[in-house]
């Protein structure tokens, strides 16, 4: 039961959002990062991806966790309507890149749709002016029983156009909603 209970308010605590993230029209900080993709690892580059048309860069507090599994699950199920959107997605958390390789093809989450990038310092997250917690001592376990003994970052999705800038900045609601806002936020900048 305390370990539930400390797995509840860790969650709580990251997905709470901080008035000090990048905001619409703010420069989006580019990033490299190790990725994971249907188990397999590539360098992503957020520079590459602009080239390409709007990202999607979502970050989320850890893989195999309750909030975060829905949202990968989510954001998965609604990939090809995001590519319609001609909008990218990118997860990043701080999470290694062997577990992100475990959780992207896992098909009851990333389902092998969804890239997931490491930040396992931290760095990007903090570049995007999120809050970055340390992992509690001892961590906890995540929903298959393996030891979470990493940082969070906040869950928080930005919205980049091809130009870097921030189009859109969403947190403080559910995971469900986090990728309903996104979406709707790709599609109305397709519509321009």
């Amino acid at each position: 039961m305390k370990k539930l209970l400390l797995a509840g308010l860790a969650a709580v605590a990251v997905a709470l959002p901080v008035a000090a993230a990048l905001q619409k029209g703010d420069a989006a900080p580019a990033f490299t990062a190790r990725a994971s993709l249907a188990g397999k690892e590539f360098n992503y580059s957020l520079a590459d991806a602009l080239k390409q048309g709007t990202v999607v860069v979502y970050f989320y507090p850890s893989a195999y966790t309750q909030g975060c599994n829905v949202q990968a699950h989510t954001f998965a199920e609604n990939m090809e309507a995001f590519n319609a959107a001609k909008a990218t997605v990118i997860g990043v958390s701080l999470d290694s890149i062997a577990r992100l390789n475990d959780f992207s093809a896992d098909p009851a989450y990333c389902a092998g749709k969804l890239a997931v990038a490491s930040d396992a310092d931290g760095s990007i997250a903090k570049s995007y002016q999120l809050m970055v917690r340390d992992a509690p001592a001892g961590g906890f376990p995540d929903s298959r029983g393996v030891k979470i003994d990493h940082g969070f970052a906040e869950r928080t999705t930005f919205i980049v156009t091809k130009d870097g800038k921030v189009a859109a900045t969403i947190g403080g609601v559910s995971p469900e909603e986090n990728v309903a806002q996104a979406l709707q936020a790709v599609k109305d900048i397709a519509a321009l």
